[in-house]
C-alpha cells in the first residue's frame, strides 16, 4: 500500500505533541520536588511516596493502554476516530488536571491523588501518540524527521517550563508566592489541550492488512486471557536485543537528567543563591534562567543533529550518543566546581557558567534526541522476529519505564536530601546541606552516563543496518526464508538477538507460531 504524503504540517503537528510529553516532564522533574518541600509542607520522603505510588498504578495502566491502543479498532469508536487517536480525544477535557497539582497548602492525600490522576491522563495520550511516527511511515529518514520535530518542540516547551516561574515572579512584582506555580500549571494546561487537538487533526494511522485482521480475529479471547497475554507479551519486548540496548541508552541519558534537574533546582536556589546573598524570589528567578539557558542550548544542539539526519545520507546514533555523554559530563563537572572555585570577577563568573552550560546543554540535547530517533525503528526490529507490528506494546513499555525511572530518580534525590539534612519549608539551608546538593548533582548523573556510554558500544542500528533490516523483512513478506547473504544474516542476528531460522514468528515471542507463520505468508501474497 502506498504511503500518504507527509507535509510540513504533519511533522509540525506530531512535534507539537511533545509539548505535553517533554513539557510536563520538564516541569515535574525540575519543580515538583522543590514545590512540595518548599510550599506544601511535605518532606522529601513524603514526596517520594507520591512518586512511588503513582508508579505502582502505572505498572498496570501504561501497558494496558498500549494493548488497548493496538486493538481499539475492534470497537466502533476506534474504527471511526482511530485506534490510537481516540485516546487523544478522550484525554483533551481531562488535561487541566495538571493545574490541580500546583495548589499549595493542601494535605498529602490531595497531592497524591492529583499527581496520580494526571499521570494516568498523560499515559493515555503519550502511549498512543508515540506510535504515530511508525504508523505514518516506514522510511528511516522520515522517522528521523518526526523524531527531530518532536524533540525540537519538546525542548522549546521545556524552556518555557523552566523560565515561566521567573516571568511570573516578575509579573507579581518580585513576590515569592506559591501562586507562581499554580499560574504556570494553568498556562500549561491550556497549551496541552490545544496541542493534543492539533496532533489529532494532522496525524493518521496505517490501515491494517488482511493478514493482521485475520490474525486478530482468530486470536480474539476473553478480557482476562487477553490481559494475561498482554503482560506476557510485554515481557517479550525485552527479548529483542536492539530494544534492550536502546533502553539502556535511553535510561542513561534521561535518568542522568532527572537526577541533575531535581538537584540543580536546589543547587541554584540554595547554593548559588546563598553565594550571592539572593532573596527567595531572586533565587527562584536565578534557577529559572539557568535551567532555561541549559534547555536553550539543548534545543540548538537538537536542531543541529536534526539537520544532520535530514541532510546527510548516513547517521550513526551510537557514536553521536557517546560524544554527547562526554560533553554532558564536562558540563556537570564545570557547574558543580563553580561552587568551590568561582572566580571573584563578574566576567570570570559569567564566562565559567556560560562554558559549563554550553557543554551540558549540547550533551543533554543530543542525549534526548538519539533515543527517540532510534525508538521509531524498534517495531521494525520486532517485526522481523514476530512477523507482527506491535508499536503500542513498545510504547507502553517505554512510557512506563520513562515514568518509573523518573520517579525513582526524583525519589532518590529526595531521600538523599533528607539524609543530607534538608529542612522542608526553609528558604535558607545549612552549608552541609548545600554540600550534599552539589554531590548529588555531580556523582549520580555521571555514574548513570557512564553506564549508558558502555551500552552504546554494543548498539549497531544505523542507516546502513536499518536498510538491510527492511530488505530482509521484504524478503520474508515475499515468502523467502533464506538470508540474502551471510553478512546480512549476521547483522540481523545482532540486531534481534535471535538466530535467523527463528525469525518471522518461528519462536516463543509470537505465541502461536504456526498461526503467525501462516499469517506472515499470507501477508506476502496480499
Amino acid at each position: 500500500m502506498k504511503e500518504r504524503k507527509i507535509g510540513f504540517i504533519n511533522y509540525t503537528a506530531y512535534g507539537f505533541g511533545d509539548v505535553l510529553g517533554a513539557g510536563s516532564m520538564a516541569v515535574i522533574s525540575t519543580w515538583v520536588l522543590f514545590f512540595y518541600t518548599t510550599y506544601c509542607n511535605l518532606g522529601p520522603l513524603q514526596a517520594g511516596i507520591i512518586f512511588a505510588s503513582a508508579r505502582i498504578i502505572d505498572a498496570v495502566a501504561s501497558p494496558l493502554i498500549g494493548y488497548l491502543s493496538d486493538n481499539a479498532d475492534a470497537t466502533r469508536l476506534g474504527r471511526r476516530f482511530g485506534r490510537r487517536r481516540i485516546f487523544l480525544l478522550i484525554a483533551i477535557p481531562l488535561l487541566p488536571s495538571f493545574a490541580l497539582m500546583w495548589v499549595s497548602g493542601q494535605h498529602f492525600l490531595y497531592y497524591l491523588c492529583t499527581y496520580i490522576f494526571f499521570e494516568l491522563v498523560y499515559a493515555s495520550v503519550l502511549i498512543p501518540y508515540e506510535t504515530l511516527a511508525a504508523e505514518m511511515t516506514k522510511d528511516f529518514r522520515k522517522k528521523g524527521m518526526f523524531a527531530g520535530a518532536r524533540i525540537l518542540v519538546g525542548h522549546m516547551s521545556a524552556i518555557a517550563a523552566t523560565i515561566l516561574p521567573a516571568w511570573i515572579v516578575s509579573a507579581l512584582g518580585g513576590q515569592d508566592s506559591p501562586d507562581t506555580f499554580l499560574i504556570m500549571g494553568g498556562i500549561f494546561s491550556i497549551a496541552f489541550m490545544l496541542v493534543v487537538t492539533f496532533v489529532y487533526l494532522f496525524t493518521w494511522e496505517r490501515t491494517k492488512t488482511s493478514a493482521e485482521l485475520a490474525h486478530e480475529k482468530a486470536e480474539r479471547t476473553s478480557f482476562v486471557k487477553a490481559f494475561t497475554k498482554l503482560y506476557k507479551g510485554l515481557g517479550f519486548t525485552f527479548k529483542i536485543r536492539a530494544f534492550r540496548l536502546h533502553l539502556g541508552m535511553y535510561l542513561g541519558g534521561y535518568i542522568s537528567q532527572d537526577i541533575f534537574n531535581a538537584a540543580f533546582t536546589y543547587f541554584a536556589a540554595f547554593a548559588l543563591g546563598g553565594m550571592f546573598a539572593y532573596s527567595a524570589s531572586e533565587s527562584l528567578s536565578l534557577t529559572s534562567y539557568l535551567m532555561a539557558s541549559i534547555f536553550t542550548v539543548q534545543t540548538l544542539a537538537v536542531g543541529a543533529v536534526f539537520a544532520c539526519v535530514a541532510l546527510l545520507p548516513k547517521f550513526f546514533p551510537a557514536l553521536t550518543y557517546r560524544f554527547a555523554v562526554v560533553s554532558y559530563i564536562v558540563g556537570i563537572i564545570g557547574l558543580s566546581s563553580f561552587y568551590y572555585f568561582a572566580p571573584e570577577s563578574q566576567t570570570g563568573q559569567i564566562s565559567w557558567m556560560a562554558i559549563a552550560l554550553i557543554f551540558a546543554g549540547i550533551g543533554r540535547g543530543i542525549l534526548n534526541y538519539i533515543p527517540w530517533n532510534t525508538y521509531n525503528y524498534m517495531a521494525d526490529v520486532d517485526q522481523i522476529v514476530t512477523g507482527q507490528r506491535r508499536e503500542g506494546s513498545f510504547a507502553g513499555v517505554m512510557t512506563f519505564v520513562r515514568k518509573a525511572t523518573q520517579a525513582s530518580a526524583v525519589f532518590a534525590v529526595g531521600a538523599a536530601l533528607e539524609l543530607g539534612g534538608l529542612i522542608k519549608g526553609e528558604k535558607v539551608q545549612s552549608a552541609d546541606v548545600m554540600q550534599s546538593i552539589v554531590m548529588i548533582m555531580t556523582i549520580g548523573p555521571i555514574i548513570v552516563l557512564i553506564l549508558g556510554y558502555w551500552v552504546s558500544t554494543k548498539f549497531h542500528l544505523n542507516t546502513d543496518t536499518h536498510t538491510i533490516l527492511m530488505d530482509e523483512i521484504a524478503r520474508f513478506e515475499a515468502g523467502v526464508r533464506e538470508p540474502s547473504s551471510a553478512a546480512n544474516q549476521a547483522i540481523i542476528e545482532d540486531l534481534t538477538g535471535w538466530k535467523y531460522e527463528q525469525l518471522w514468528g518461528n519462536n516463543a515471542i509470537s505465541g502461536d507460531s504456526e498461526l503467525t507463520r501462516k499469517d506472515s505468508t499470507l501477508a506476502g501474497k496480499v
